[in-house]
């Protein structure tokens, strides 16, 4: 599990991590749409949102580490309601990245979300050229895409 002395090294490898999936967003999306979405500075706005997990009482977040390092990190959620699962984060740190952490990670939350109940298990991802290693550690973990359509439009 997570600790409280882990938020630096899961915040930083975060913003390391997802550096080319913004890049990717930026590239697809267009300077202004891009910075509408994400404000000035996309890092700002992504340790906001990874704080934001951390510091939620409904999530659990778990950690892989290499000795004292942080390699990465999964954060999932259920809805105990509807008995759905929901993988929010995974991130690993560029070092670690290709050789299968995000992999087990999500085989990790995937197996506790079954083990709380939850009939079905949902993680979203992008669908730009910077979530493709997303797509495949999904695709190869047997995760179902169902393809969707978002737009956006300057107002």
């Amino acid at each position: 599990p997570c600790q409280p002395t882990d938020h630096g090294d899961v915040t930083g490898l975060a913003i390391r991590a997802w550096g080319p999936v913004f890049a990717s967003l930026e590239g697809v999306l267009g300077r202004e749409m891009f910075r509408r979405l994400h404000g000035e500075s996309w890092e700002a706005f992504q340790r906001e949102a990874v704080r934001g997990v951390l510091a939620d009482p409904g999530m659990s977040v778990w950690v892989a580490e290499d000795g004292a390092a942080v390699a990465g990190f999964v954060a999932a959620q259920v809805d105990a309601e509807r008995l759905i699962g929901e993988i929010v984060m995974v991130a690993v740190d560029p070092g670690w990245q290709g050789q299968g952490v995000g992999g087990e990670l999500t085989e990790f939350a995937t197996g506790w979300l079954r083990e709380q109940g939850m009939r079905v298990v949902m993680v979203e991802t992008g669908g730009d050229p910077g979530h493709a290693a997303a797509r495949h550690v999904y695709e190869r973990a047997g995760y179902q895409l169902l393809p969707v359509a978002r737009y956006f439009k300057h107002l």
